[in-house]
């Protein structure tokens, strides 16, 4: 019986080895962030949790839905301009992810601000060019406070599962950063405050940008 038992775990390791050995990236559909590789032989991505339909406004003031990064890779975050902790280190290390990609107009940056009220239009301009953000590749979003944080919540899984039904009452602040693929699936999660975590994310989005 033990034996038995020491078989099927090693079977089930072996084939999540597999799949990484292959370089494919999980699937995440639940707030606790638990990786899910489909099978060989499954192609049935209805299962496979999508982000939601949103609609904001970029530093450039223009309208941006999921239209707009229909078959790109993404990468999605939260901050706000007048953060002097966190932000400016998470600011800095993304900035090396969009230089690594600077060319390839299928990546690209959304960051959300979580204080909207503060963060219009006229102020996220002036702060992507005091940051020397690229606009073309790097939006800076505002819009309806509640949408950002139902979006950041329920889509985006940033404040993790004891979050998941917090209102727009409840300060949003975090440091993850999460993956988006062609498909608007999370394909990976990362805390954007560690350099060494955005290395990472670089070698992700290649692995993405190589998927078909």
């Amino acid at each position: 019986m033990v034996k038995k038992l020491i078989s099927i775990v090693a079977f089930c390791l072996a084939g999540c080895f597999s799949k990484q050995q292959k370089n494919i990236l999980p699937f995440y559909n639940t707030p606790d962030f638990t990786p899910r590789w489909l099978a060989d032989n499954d192609k049935d991505y209805s299962s496979v949790h999508t982000i939601a339909d949103f609609q904001l406004i970029n530093q450039q003031g223009k309208i941006v839905t999921n239209k707009n990064v229909q078959g790109k890779i993404y990468v999605a975050n939260f901050f706000f301009t007048k953060c002097t902790g966190i932000c400016p280190k998470m600011n800095n290390n993304l900035k090396k992810v969009a230089d690594v990609f600077k060319t390839n107009s299928n990546v690209i940056i959304l960051s959300h601000t979580v204080m909207p009220e503060a963060d219009t239009v006229a102020r996220l301009e002036e702060y992507g060019k005091k940051e020397k953000i690229d606009p073309e590749k790097w939006w800076l979003l505002t819009g309806n406070k509640h949408e950002i944080y139902k979006l950041a919540r329920q889509s985006y899984f940033v404040d993790e599962e004891f979050g998941y039904n917090r209102s727009s009452n409840d300060f949003l602040h975090t440091e993850n950063a999460v993956l988006v693929d062609r498909e608007g699936r999370i394909r990976g999660v990362y805390n954007a405050s560690l350099a060494l975590e955005m290395d990472k994310l670089a070698e992700h989005i290649n692995l993405l940008l190589a998927e078909e």
